[in-house]
């Protein structure tokens, strides 16, 4: 069932989305060749203490860190170590935040020092691709409004859209109904009200769409070895349009 939010659930799902925004703007300037992603890791998990949180994906279906630290073709879900961190990467960061049993959720690529052509391009577009997708949304809207949007971007840009890792919702858990997928056909999927909570998260490929899985069970990677972008912001539904949550 699709939750729509009352009014003190929003109240506190703004504090998350906000929690989990700060946190991006916080670990933004540690981001550099020589740091390793467990050392971002405990950065972000002791700056959302510090602010009466939690981290969401600790422990979530036993994930074992605050934080999804994935570099340059690990699509989604890297686990933070022992990597260092070296000039010209890209990691995507994706951070969740719970504030009194409700949850933000934002992901966000970032280059370590400076980057080639190619890394710039995936970037760019696959952050237009989330903002084209956000675009769309308002009371009366489709789930595959948001989809086809970012479908028909990102394949104007030649970029290849990971269909088996979708959006969601997000309230009292970091991941609830709907699943909001970066494709789809227009007019079809669950009608927008306002009141719902989304997550939206392009992940766009430089190469093919195909992805496998590392042994660890988690870490999702590009098959051609290219490297792959992801941006996310948890929104709340409006009648005519949305709010940004996890603003930075």
């Amino acid at each position: 069932m699709i939750e729509i939010k009352s009014k003190r659930e929003i109240e506190l799902l703004k504090i998350a989305g906000d929690i989990t925004g700060q946190t991006h703007l916080y670990l933004k300037p540690y981001i550099k060749p020589g740091i390793t992603t467990k050392e971002l890791d405990k950065l972000a998990y002791d700056f959302i203490l510090e602010h009466d949180a939690t981290p969401s994906f600790l422990g979530y279906d036993g994930f074992p860190a605050s934080i999804c630290a994935s570099v340059n073709e690990e699509v989604v879900h890297g686990i933070p170590d022992n990597r260092r961190l070296v000039e010209g990467d890209i990691i995507s960061i994706d951070i969740g935040a719970c504030y009194k049993g409700y949850h933000g959720d934002s992901a966000w690529t970032y280059t370590v020092g400076k980057v080639d052509k190619n890394k710039q391009y995936l970037m760019e577009h696959t952050e237009k691709a989330l903002f084209e997708g956000l675009s769309v949304i308002k009371e009366g809207a489709h789930v595959g409004d948001i989809g086809y949007a970012v479908e028909t971007y990102a394949l104007k840009h030649r970029l290849g859209v990971v269909k088996e890792l979708v959006g969601h919702g997000v309230g009292r858990d970091v991941h609830e109904e709907p699943d909001v997928p970066n494709y789809g056909i227009k007019g079809t999927g669950p009608i927008l009200k306002a009141g719902m909570v989304l997550a939206v998260e392009p992940m766009l490929n430089l190469g093919t769409a195909d992805i496998g899985i590392l042994e660890n069970d988690w870490t999702i990677v590009t098959l051609d070895d290219e490297p792959s972008a992801h941006f996310e912001h948890t929104v709340l539904v409006e009648k005519d349009g949305y709010t940004i949550l996890t603003k930075r």
